[in-house]
């Protein structure tokens, strides 16, 4: 058995135990944004689907999905997405500078 294997079984006895309730495990919360209006966003922005998505670095047709409701951003992408709507300028300079 290698180490991988004995750490996944380690992780996985200790998941058990605190399903159990025999240990406590350390909690962690997070604020996960919760959804954003893509299509909003970028209409708000002035910019066509495939001016928007080079602008600010998605692929045209994922910004299409998430616009028609196929898919949901994941959670970082709704934050920087929330950023975009608020600050659309300082996101456009933060990234020129990053090139």
């Amino acid at each position: 058995m290698n180490r991988v294997s004995r750490g996944v079984i380690a992780g996985l006895k200790q998941a058990i135990a605190h399903a159990r309730g025999e240990i406590s495990l350390p909690v962690r919360h997070y604020d996960v944004p919760g959804p954003v209006d893509v299509k909003a966003i970028r209409a708000k922005s002035g910019l066509s689907q495939s001016e928007f998505a080079r602008r600010y670095g998605f692929s045209v047709r994922t910004l299409q999905d998430w616009e028609l409701g196929r898919t949901q951003p994941p959670s970082a992408v709704r934050a920087y997405l929330t950023v975009i709507d608020r600050f659309p300028a300082t996101v456009v300079r933060a990234l020129q500078g990053a090139a």
